[in-house]
Order: C-alpha cells, then sequence, then structure tokens
C-alpha cells in the first residue's frame, strides 16, 4: 500500500459510518413483534399501534386509547475469508433497539398517535490486529426517529393517514491507519495510527399511507415514506501517527446523507375468520447513495518527494463514489387466531443493493432469506404480549480485485447471518 492510498484512505474514514446505513442488512423493519412474527407482511392490514411505521392509514383501526412497548434484540455473525484462505470471525455483539406506540382512536373515524423506533441502526466490530484494520474495526450507528401520526377511517372500506418523522442519527467509529517513520524512503512505524469520529445530525421528513377494503375478507394497502436527508457534523481525531502527526490535524467533518425513501404495498386475505395471509412488496430507493462529499478542514502541505505526488496537504476533503442501486423485499406471512391466542409465521427475501465493488468490511451485505415465527397472547380484557424469533441466513458473498474482477480494494469472502428475537406489550381501554 503506497503513502498516497493510505492517506486517502485517512481521508475516507469518515465515509464508513454512513455506508452501513445505506444498506438492507442494518435497514430495521422490525419494530413491533406482531408485525415480526408475520416476517413484517403487514402494509395491507396495520391493525395495531406499529402501523404508524408500516402504513399509518392503520391506525384508524384504533378504537379508544392503546399503547404498546417493545424491543428486539439483534445478534450479528460474520466471517472474512481472504483469497489466501485465512478466516476472521467479527465479534460478538448484541443490540436492543426499542419501540414504543401510543394511540388514541374517536368514534367519528379519526386517530392519532405517536410512535418511536429506531429505522436504521447497528454496526460492527473486528478484532484490533486483523488484517483488515485498515479497512474497518469498530462501526457504530445510531438513529432515533419519533413519528407523530393522523389517520382517518373515510368509510368501512377506505383509511388514509400521515405522519411526521424527526430523525435523530449519530455515527461513532474506530479505525486503524498505517503510517511512517521516514517518508524517504517510506519506512512504515512500530504501530498503527488511529482514528475515532463522533458525528451526530437530524432531520425531518413524512410518510403516508391507505388502505382499502374491496370486501370484508379483502384488504388491500400502500404507504410511502419519504428520504430522510441529514446533514453530519462531528470531531475527526488521528492519534499515534508519528512522522505524519503535524499533517492530519483533524477538526470538524462535514457530510450530508440522504436516507432512502421506500414504498409499501400489500394484499391481505381472511381466509378463515381465523386464518389471514398478507403478502407485501417494499422498494427501497438506495440510489440516493450514489456518491458522497466529505468536507474536512485542509491540513499542513506534507513534503512528498515526486514519487508519492509531490508536496501537497494529505488531510483535505474528497468525494467517494459508491453507485448504490435501488432494491426490494418480498415479504410473506400468515396469522392464525384461536381465542386469545395468536400465531404467526413469516417469509422474507430481501435484495442487497450494494455491488461488488464496493463490499467491505463495514458492511458485508448480500441477499437474504428470512423466516419468521410468532406467537400472541392477550392476558386480560386490556393487556397482550406478542413475541417473535427471525432467522436471517446471508447468501455466501466473494468479491474478487482490485485490478481485476469486481476491482474492490479488499477481496474475499464474507459469511453472515443474525438471530433476532422481538417482544412487545400492549395495552387497549
Amino acid at each position: 500500500m503506497n503513502l498516497f492510498r493510505i492517506c486517502l484512505v485517512a481521508l475516507l474514514v469518515m465515509l464508513a459510518p454512513l455506508s452501513i446505513a445505506y444498506a438492507s442488512g442494518f435497514q430495521l423493519n422490525e419494530v413491533g413483534a406482531r408485525a415480526m412474527g408475520m416476517g413484517g407482511a403487514f402494509a395491507a392490514r396495520a391493525n395495531d399501534l406499529s402501523a404508524m411505521y408500516f402504513n399509518p392509514a392503520g391506525l384508524a383501526y384504533q378504537m379508544g386509547f392503546g399503547a404498546s412497548l417493545g424491543a428486539s434484540m439483534i445478534l450479528p455473525t460474520s466471517t472474512y475469508t481472504n483469497p489466501a484462505g485465512s478466516s476472521t470471525d467479527m465479534n460478538s455483539q448484541t443490540f436492543l433497539p426499542p419501540n414504543a406506540y401510543i394511540g388514541y382512536g374517536m368514534k367519528n373515524g379519526l386517530a392519532f398517535g405517536i410512535g418511536v423506533f429506531v429505522p436504521f441502526g447497528l454496526g460492527t466490530e473486528w478484532p484490533e490486529n486483523w488484517v483488515g484494520r485498515y479497512e474497518a474495526v469498530k462501526t457504530d450507528l445510531q438513529t432515533f426517529m419519533i413519528n407523530p401520526t393522523i389517520a382517518y377511517k373515510v368509510s368501512d372500506q377506505f383509511m388514509i393517514g400521515a405522519g411526521l418523522t424527526w430523525m435523530w442519527s449519530k455515527v461513532t467509529l474506530g479505525y486503524h491507519i498505517q503510517t511512517f517513520s521516514a517518508l524517504v524512503p517510506p519506512t512504515p512505524a512500530a504501530t498503527d495510527g488511529q482514528v475515532s469520529l463522533d458525528a451526530n445530525g437530524n432531520a425531518f421528513s413524512f410518510n403516508v399511507g391507505a388502505i382499502g377494503k374491496p370486501t370484508p375478507e379483502l384488504s388491500i394497502g400502500a404507504s410511502y415514506r419519504h428520504t430522510t436527508k441529514i446533514d453530519l457534523e462531528g470531531d475527526a481525531t488521528f492519534t499515534n501517527m508519528a512522522l505524519l502527526t503535524p499533517f492530519f490535524p483533524g477538526g470538524t467533518g462535514k457530510a450530508t446523507i440522504e436516507f432512502p425513501n421506500q414504498i409499501w404495498a400489500g394484499i391481505a386475505y381472511d381466509v378463515t375468520p381465523d386464518f389471514s395471509v398478507e403478502f407485501d412488496y417494499q422498494w427501497v430507493g438506495w440510489t440516493t447513495y450514489d456518491s458522497l462529499i466529505i468536507e474536512l478542514p485542509t491540513g499542513p502541505v506534507a513534503p512528498l518527494p515526486p514519487a508519492l505526488g509531490g508536496p501537497r496537504p494529505l488531510q483535505a476533503s474528497v468525494k467517494s463514489e459508491k453507485a448504490w442501486k435501488n432494491s426490494y423485499v418480498l415479504r410473506l406471512g400468515g396469522e392464525y387466531r384461536m381465542k386469545e391466542w395468536s400465531f404467526r409465521l413469516g417469509f422474507i427475501y430481501d435484495t442487497t443493493p450494494q455491488p461488488n465493488r464496493y463490499v467491505e468490511p463495514l458492511l458485508p451485505d448480500a441477499n437474504r432469506y428470512e423466516g419468521t415465527i410468532g406467537l400472541g397472547y392477550k392476558f386480560s380484557q386490556h393487556w397482550s404480549v406478542d413475541v417473535a424469533y427471525q432467522f436471517i441466513s446471508f447468501s455466501d458473498r466473494t468479491v474478487t480485485g482490485p485490478t481485476t474482477g469486481d476491482r474492490n480494494e479488499f477481496p474475499g469472502t464474507y459469511k453472515s447471518s443474525a438471530n433476532l428475537f422481538g417482544l412487545s406489550l400492549g395495552f387497549t381501554m
């Protein structure tokens, strides 16, 4: 790795935490245990308070006061194998994104509420001294969305809804960079430099939806969630940079990211009064991550020899091309109700938006096959509980390069999976 590329990688460290938000693997649709048990196929019915996420029109089903509190436990795993056959396991991590909803439905068909959930998140953590430490060590993305919602039951056959969203996002990154004890000739230092970044920002957006019931047994629903464009600002710090210390002063970095828009469309049918099935199509507009410009303060001019590009600043703003594509998710779910019990199953096929060229340890994404199972129990007139389990199996993802094949800068094979558990406690009156 020459000095120019090493310095460029240092400038790109601010790109890393942003990329994990723009991947299906780190988009969180598990915002309610009932929907989770049915594979997230919920846009056509949306008949609990998590409708505020899936389809705000479904809030019109609410009569009187209702509240729900829940969380998901997510346990991801990933293994990277380099072209020589050496493997590294990602460190074990556990994530607990919460969700909460409050709603009230009036007799005149008007309903309103507010939902709080985590639409994007998770992170990756690899061993400190692994072979890819210059690509990624620890990345953490946190988001938090508040979604006030209003819905109206126009008739027994048609409902509409809309919401205003406020999203806050924070990224934290730990990263290694090779540094030097001499520039002529380039002599690597005995220890790596470290990079740390903390940045955050917030923005407003909206979502809308509608549900129609051509017959009592058939329900058709669609919803749209708009992009959320967030200006991030934070501190980039470079430590243990040896000879390069004066040329990486760090400072305040800025970037604008645009979380994708989404369209949900679903059709649900009551096979019997106690058994319902639903199929959903979810489209996600990942092309918002076409490229990313990172603004950093320009650092001092480094006295590089002509072979390394001559004297110039090593710390400066940079543009990175990403070329992500739109993706889709297919969801199939069913629910069988027996007195106070409900039994649920679901299946999901989720496509990756990430081109082979940009697969990286920060985000070892791939197409996924997912299975879900859920159980609901109403243990009194006012209280209910829902639980769910979801298993995600990623297709093995092999990328080649950097000068041939996929031209990926960090070629190898990624094998990933995840176990998810959901719990929601509900109250109505």
